[in-house]
């Protein structure tokens, strides 16, 4: 016998014990209406556009270069040894640039933790307190399927444990 039988067993037979509650919310609706996720939006956008502008000063500084440097071997008003210095400067320029991009991904992704983190926090301590008052069993979240809250009755993972001797 597998385990998602012995495990669809030790539900139904709690299932058959206990009057059951369940209820579901869209999580993605109820974000996307909050007026706290859109005051988070705005200052994420301000905030990836002035790193973006930035990134684009670098790169069009460094196409400047680019070029002139063109121009300058095609004129052949370089010497090898100037023309592999402004090579190696364009190609640190050019990494430089690179590690940018990386770390403005980085920057974006803390902002959006900490613009959001706080907002997520509240909503989950309100769903949780939604449960417990309404006596909730598991409230699930339509858009994914996720369990956003379980009653700890229920949690037979320790029974489960104890069955198999671990």
């Amino acid at each position: 016998m597998n385990i998602a039988c012995i495990a669809g067993l030790i539900c139904m037979m709690s299932f058959s014990t206990q009057a059951q509650k369940f209820g579901y919310v869209n999580s993605t609706l109820i974000l996307s209406e909050l007026p706290a996720i859109k005051s988070a939006d705005s200052e994420l956008e301000a905030y990836q556009k002035q790193l973006i502008s930035k990134g684009e000063t670098m790169v069009t500084s460094f196409e400047q270069k680019y070029r002139t440097l063109s121009e300058q071997a095609q004129a052949g008003t370089l010497s090898t040894v100037q023309m592999q210095a402004k090579e190696q400067e364009l190609a640190a320029e050019q990494q430089a640039i690179q590690a940018y991009e990386v770390e403005m991904q980085t920057k974006i992704l803390q902002k959006r933790e900490t613009l959001y983190q706080p907002i997520l926090d509240n909503v989950n301590k309100e769903l949780i307190a939604m449960g417990d008052e309404g006596g909730y069993t598991m409230i699930f979240d339509s858009s994914t399927g996720a369990i956003l809250h379980a009653a700890e009755a229920n949690d037979l993972t320790s029974a489960l444990k104890s069955r198999l001797g671990i």
